[in-house]
């Protein structure tokens, strides 16, 4: 599926496996909405407005305690203007070298070729206890 939604969807997700603030930005509509499960680490849950919000409140804090890279298995058109991205997060905490291993599902609302909304759907549990004690 390579359709203009699926495009800026792939963009994200290529921006954050280069760990590229800039590109990362640029893929977000400067309207954009994030929507983190309750029950992340570090107090990341709840809504965030702008793409500012989303980098500096969401993804630098996950991105500096973890090691961890988002794993796209599927993209899935959900209507004209909205993609569901479903994969697994994997890595490590950097404190403690705890293991991660989180599948996830993120439903992103597509605007204007940049990714106007994600909302987040992930095992929480799996980010705040040893995947090997479960």
């Amino acid at each position: 599926m390579s359709d203009e939604q699926t495009v800026a969807a792939e963009r994200l997700y290529g921006a954050m496996a280069a760990k590229d603030p800039a590109a990362i930005l640029a893929a977000l509509h400067e309207e954009f909405i994030g929507d983190v499960s309750a029950g992340m680490p570090l107090g990341v849950g709840g809504r965030h407005e702008g793409p500012q919000a989303m980098l500096g409140d969401v993804w630098g804090p996950i991105f500096r305690a973890y090691e961890v890279s988002v794993d796209v298995d599927e993209y899935l058109r959900a209507g004209t203007d909205r993609v569901v991205a479903v994969g697994t997060y994997r890595g490590r905490e950097r404190e403690t070298g705890r293991p991660l291993d989180a599948a996830f599902a993120h439903v992103l609302a597509i605007r204007d070729g940049r990714v106007s909304a994600l909302a987040q759907i992930t095992d929480t549990r799996a980010w705040l206890e040893d995947v090997g004690a479960r």
